[in-house]
């Protein structure tokens, strides 16, 4: 929609970032750079593990990897342009640019929670109907199960997106943010957000909520199902097995909670600027660690790894 003829057509937004801690600016961007080269070096190494040993040619593992994937796109569509905002003190992006972020970002976050949700049918099965495991989750469904909940996030985000550039941008550019989030740039519109907003509610409780709903229900039953075991070992055993991927599910949905789900006020809206480092930063920073330090298999191929470049380099 075009503006009136007394307005200007927002072309370029301004990110006002982290106004009011200059003086923590410098501690704030060696932080927030240690925590990026860490996601990016954990989440890729997760990658190349599970892509390069058969012992990791698993269903948990091969979902796995496609969630380091989505937290490397999530924070590499935030974390560089968060990082010049802080150097710098305020940021500039393109319209289109802006736009652009918004869609990486609400792309790799819907996919993370099909995925963790994907992950917990997959220990449902492997707890619950062992038997019955490798038909029932073989790799024809793993790839099935992958490549419909891209298609998925795609589509919808896609069409979040084709309806929010159809609102006008007129007059006011800045926001009181450190990325393109979904809420501040539809503050930004000048045209009547209603629709959108109900939209995006009744998207976010078909991919936040339904699937948060789904990982309890599948919860419910594999506690019931370990109860059930006689021996303290057996219980162990099998709960080590969810262990590691539950933990991934209180850290995600903790933060969502923490950033969407506290009441709101004018404190608040800042706050959540704040909070959003949770999910932007630190829950794509405990994912490698979670999984590298609780998981076996995990550990023992970053061992076979360590070995193999070191051969490679004395070979050289």
């Amino acid at each position: 929609m075009k503006c009136e003829v007394n307005q200007t057509q927002v072309t370029q937004v301004r990110l006002l970032g982290f106004h009011g801690l200059a003086k923590f600016k410098a501690l704030l961007f060696i932080v927030v750079l240690l925590a990026y080269l860490i996601i990016l070096g954990g989440n890729l190494l997760i990658i190349i593990l599970v892509t390069t040993f058969d012992h990791l040619k698993l269903p948990m593992f091969f979902f796995l990897k496609h969630l380091a994937t989505a937290d490397v796109l999530l924070t590499t569509s935030v974390v560089p342009m968060m990082l010049d905002i802080i150097f710098i003190e305020e940021g500039r992006l393109s319209f289109v640019g802006c736009i652009t972020q918004l869609y990486a970002f609400g792309i790799s976050g819907f996919l993370q929670c099909l995925l963790i949700a994907v992950m917990s049918y997959d220990r449902y099965l492997a707890v619950c109907k062992p038997l019955h495991y490798a038909s029932l989750m073989n790799p024809r469904v793993c790839l099935q199960l992958v490549l419909g909940s891209w298609f998925l996030v795609t589509l919808v985000t896609s069409y979040e997106i084709m309806v929010l550039v159809q609102l006008s941008f007129c007059g006011i550019n800045y926001i009181d943010h450190f990325f393109c989030d979904f809420g501040p740039v539809v503050e930004l519109s000048t045209s009547d957000t209603s629709s959108l907003m109900l939209q995006d509610f009744v998207i976010s409780i078909f991919m936040i909520f339904c699937p948060f709903t789904f990982i309890i229900i599948t919860y419910v039953y594999i506690f019931f199902i370990i109860l059930k075991i006689s021996s303290a070992h057996g219980r162990r055993k099998a709960f080590s097995t969810c262990s590691s991927h539950l933990t991934t599910v209180c850290v995600y949905y903790g933060t969502l909670i923490t950033v969407y789900m506290v009441p709101g006020d004018e404190s608040t809206a800042s706050m959540n600027k704040y909070r959003s480092l949770l999910y932007t930063v630190v829950t794509p920073l405990m994912n490698p660690i979670i999984y590298s330090l609780r998981n076996q298999e995990i550990k023992k191929a970053l061992y076979k790894f360590v070995i193999k470049l070191k051969k490679d380099h004395f070979k050289i």
